[in-house]
């Protein structure tokens, strides 16, 4: 097989694989990535189509794939393995049950379609690594992954949370904006607060009870490092929540 051959086919799964992690992607986008120019991305979306890949053409906007479909399994190298096997034992130290639970799953979903060397070594690498006993077990949550699913559906959470300044006990109405891990080891909620008018942190472990509502909401304009440099920029001590 010639050279360009192999660079082109290099370059079609890549294409695939990026049109499968991105909504949409333009032409000119895929042409800078990979040196060529737009004419011959025509050209690979085209063969791509001809390979049976449901590719869609948006006028003005891109390529995207249709909704539905997928490539099968990505194949992990040893070294990509071996970080998630090594996170694997991060997150059993991690504050949200729920972020254990789905993290297991997943990783579990991985290792079944490693290759057996990989898998093999793998499974002996996870038998060599130990995290200090003196890191405790602290499990103060279970909310994480249905707040990570209401951010990215843009839906409503009722939450009933109890601050950390007084104590008091309050119903708030909030659209999930992004999270904050801080240096107490807890997760935290950054959500726009229906009551407070306005942006608030909430503690994941001072939820005490959650529900998601059948109310969507306008994506926030607001991105994460500017709501976190005002933060900075007016608070002394950042990893104070404001709740």
């Amino acid at each position: 097989m010639e050279s360009n051959d192999i660079k082109r086919l290099s370059r079609l799964a890549a294409i695939l694989t990026i049109l499968q992690t991105k909504k949409i992607v333009t032409s000119l986008t895929l042409a800078q990535k990979f040196d060529v120019s737009v004419r011959t991305i025509y050209r690979d979306i085209k063969a791509l189509e001809q390979a049976g890949v449901p590719i869609i053409a948006e006028e003005r906007k891109g390529y995207t794939l249709m909704e539905g479909y997928r490539i099968p399994p990505v194949m992990f190298t040893e070294s990509e393995a071996n970080a998630l096997i090594t996170i694997e034992q991060l997150v059993q130290k991690n504050s949200d049950s729920s972020l254990i639970k789905e993290y297991t799953d997943a990783i579990n979903k991985i290792k079944a379609v490693l290759l057996y060397s990989t898998k093999n070594k793998a499974e002996l690498l996870s038998k060599r690594i130990a995290i200090s006993p003196s890191i405790p077990n602290k499990n103060t949550s279970n909310s994480l992954a249905l707040i990570q699913n209401a951010l990215t559906d843009f839906k409503v959470l009722k939450i009933t949370y109890k601050s950390a300044q007084n104590n008091n006990t309050t119903i708030r109405n909030i659209e999930p904006f992004a999270f904050y891990y801080n240096l107490q080891e807890n997760w935290l909620v950054i959500a726009f607060c229906l009551l407070r008018n306005d942006y608030r942190m909430f503690r994941l472990d001072r939820i005490l009870k959650i529900e998601p509502l059948e109310i969507s909401f306008e994506p926030h304009e607001l991105t994460l490092k500017d709501f976190l440099d005002t933060k900075e920029k007016n608070f002394s001590m950042p990893d104070i929540p404001l709740s």
